[in-house]
């Protein structure tokens, strides 16, 4: 499926005078995909079809993100990232959902795994299922770029970026068997640059401070929470991969880790069917 024909099965609601793009497709029980940096919801298109099939699925672009807005004066937090699933579902009178996440999406979901143990989260979080992502702030270990980006030079490298640096970060972040395509990685920089997307490009990457600043509040969530959890891991991702879910393992009670051999930073995009079975798997035992 192409950005334009995702696009077309979307629509816009607004959050404090910004547009919000979203989709919701299939019946069946509440699945909230969020996506992580520096993508889209498009990110899921190679999973969506089978996944309407069981959930009525919702997916959105993070405000600075795709298709919603990306204003220059918006300070990118992950609490508002939050507050804008919180505002979807209350949108589409959902009361709960499943969660299926991915890289600054774990994030998010953190964010609200910890709002619904304090008793302040405006829906039920019935699952909640991770996929590659920054999770713990010192096992971390992000990308060159991204470490730059967090300087006070950030505006000016952002400006300064490129197609080509793009493709050689990603490159580097997939799968040696499961490299993105030229036009492939064509599509997902072209969603990067909608709307002027590169001017705000410095201002994204500051969800990399709110792990630190939230680190202890958003370890007691995954701790804590009462809400099925499960990590699926591609083991070959230099940011996020074999060393996260190891530290996952000695520090979130009993566990639930698939390890996918031979897959990056993207499994959702690298190992669709993988993704897709492991999901299922525990869902079906999660429920």
């Amino acid at each position: 499926m192409s950005p334009t024909i995702w696009r077309a099965g979307g629509d816009y609601f607004e959050f404090e005078g910004h547009q919000i793009f979203f989709r919701t497709e299939g019946s069946g029980s509440p699945l909230l995909l969020i996506h992580g940096f520096p993508t889209s919801s498009w990110d899921w298109h190679k999973i969506i079809e089978k996944l309407t099939a069981q959930f009525e699925v919702i997916s959105f672009d993070m405000i600075g993100y795709g298709f919603s807005d990306k204003p220059i004066d918006n300070t990118y937090k992950i609490s508002q990232q939050a507050d804008i699933a919180e505002a979807l579902l209350k949108k589409l009178d959902l009361r709960s959902c499943h969660l299926l996440a991915h890289d600054k999406g774990d994030t998010v979901a953190n964010e609200l795994l910890a709002r619904q143990l304090d008793g302040a989260l405006s829906f039920q979080i019935q699952s909640c299922c991770l996929l590659n992502g920054g999770l713990f702030p010192g096992i971390h270990k992000p990308r060159p770029v991204q470490r730059a980006l967090m300087t006070p030079l950030g505006k000016y490298i952002a400006r300064l970026y490129n197609f080509s640096m793009f493709k050689r970060t990603f490159q580097k972040i997939f799968g040696p068997h499961t490299q993105a395509n030229k036009n492939e990685l064509k599509q997902l920089w072209d969603l990067m640059n909608l709307k002027d997307g590169l001017k705000i490009f410095h201002l994204l990457i500051h969800y990399m401070q709110d792990r630190i600043d939230n680190e202890n509040r958003w370890l007691i969530a995954l701790q804590k929470t009462t809400v099925p959890l499960r990590l699926i891991n591609g083991v070959m991702d230099p940011i996020s991969g074999i060393h996260m879910a190891e530290h996952y393992k000695m520090v979130i009670p009993n566990p639930d880790v698939v390890l996918i051999e031979n897959i990056g930073h993207y499994p959702q995009l690298e190992a669709p069917e993988l993704v897709l079975k492991y999901f299922f798997e525990f869902h079906k035992h999660a429920t």
